[in-house]
């Protein structure tokens, strides 16, 4: 099987769209760090932009992605307000921090259902046998993307401008809310009345129905986190080079992406959902292993193939939530999931560091694993209670 039948004009030019709307993603956090590390500001100034703008794609993707229903012209404007945004940090890197802060966080903010929106205009361009097909292809356009990028920005901030990879960004976003308005707009399938009270507590209470999912992501995203915060520390722990962390998380990012194209292959055993917390598991077991393995060569190959099984718990988390909402509320779910990625992944982030600063790279990675295995453990004890509701509503 391959992805030819999926490579219609449609999906092509939704391929350039999420290329174009991503790059400046994968960009900010640390092209906000070298727009002002030369600054009174410096890293610390960094960090808190960095901060701004998660908290931007957060609040953004709740409130825009999972509550408005935003539509190609809604995802049109919100991307081109955050290339506003990034040109303004370009442009003005010496403005007031209260200036410089608010920018960051409208940066984040404005274009935060793109992710969402753009997945569920995704599989409305195939059929839905070959959503798997369409959702590994995304994810390996997301793992390139993410793999080369901190590459791009340090290749442009160092020798072009600390502004440069802000101004590129800016440039990716107005060009995808441009190429975005000739795709088609989302199936009006899509849409649900919600004039009363009612109706909107109902549609929350569907929302919520899929937090054992939402789970799974951050679970996913605590111990992304950890992994790659503690590698550079891990290194130098084991007497190794350091210089091998950026290549690392690199590869990384392109196993990851291998991964999902071999998922996207073929038809695989059992459940999405099953599949996901397998995967799971498996990313864990080799993050472990990353962990207490102490030679290069046997740190590298772990830390590699967890980058293989996440990948295939990314595109069976979306399979998964599709799976559980019906399709009205696919958008503002996708929203919810991005949103919850990212708190997942920016607190275990902070404990993470914590955890650096008063104990050891092995003892902060496995306390990461425990922290996922336990919400995995959460996540599927709910799936399993699901199941047998259904079960027994089947039978009665």
């Amino acid at each position: 099987m391959s992805y030819r039948k999926i490579l219609t004009r449609n999906v092509l030019l939704w391929m350039l769209t999420a290329f174009a709307g991503r790059l400046p993603i994968a960009i900010a956090p640390l092209g906000l760090v070298f727009l002002v590390r030369e600054t009174s500001g410096g890293y610390s100034l960094g960090a808190t932009l960095a901060g701004a703008y998660v908290l931007g794609e957060v609040l953004g993707s709740v409130v825009l992605g999972a509550w408005m229903h935003p539509t190609r012209l809604h995802l049109s404007i919100g991307m081109a307000v955050g290339g506003a945004a990034f040109a303004g940090l370009a442009l003005f890197p010496d403005a007031s921090m209260a200036l410089t802060v608010a920018l960051a966080f409208l940066g984040g903010a404005a274009p935060a259902a793109g992710p969402g929106g753009m997945r569920s205009m995704l599989i409305a361009l195939v059929d839905k046998a070959d959503e798997p097909k369409a959702l590994s292809a995304e994810t390996v356009l997301t793992q390139v993307t993410w793999g080369g990028a901190p590459a791009l920005v340090v290749l442009l901030a160092v020798n072009v401008s600390p502004r440069a990879p802000l101004a590129l960004g800016a440039i990716g976003f107005v060009a995808a809310a441009l190429v975005l308005l000739l795709l088609p707009e989302a199936s009006p399938a899509a849409a649900e009345d919600e004039g009363t009270g009612q109706a909107k507590a109902a549609r929350g209470r569907v929302l919520a129905s899929a937090w054992p999912i939402y789970l799974t992501s951050a679970a996913a995203m605590a111990m992304l986190a950890t992994a790659e915060l503690a590698l550079t520390p891990l290194l130098e722990y084991r007497d190794l080079t350091v210089n091998w962390s950026g290549a690392l998380l690199a590869l990384f990012s392109l196993t990851s992406a291998f991964g999902a194209f071999l998922y996207g292959l073929r038809t695989w055993p059992g459940t999405v959902r099953g599949q996901s917390l397998v995967f799971l598991l498996l990313t864990a077991v080799c993050v472990s292993m990353s962990a207490v393995l102490p030679n290069l060569i046997g740190i590298a190959v772990a830390f590699l193939a967890a980058g293989v099984f996440q990948a295939g718990v990314m595109v069976t988390r979306s399979l998964s939530l599709r799976e559980r909402l019906p399709e009205h509320a696919h958008t503002a779910g996708y929203s919810i999931q991005y949103a919850v990625q990212g708190v997942g992944y920016t607190l275990t982030a902070s404990v993470a560091a914590i955890v650096l600063d008063g104990s050891t790279p092995v003892v902060a990675i496995l306390g990461g694993v425990v922290i996922t295995l336990l919400l995995t453990g959460v996540s599927a004890a709910a799936e399993l209670r699901f199941r047998q509701t259904r079960a027994e509503e089947a039978v009665s």
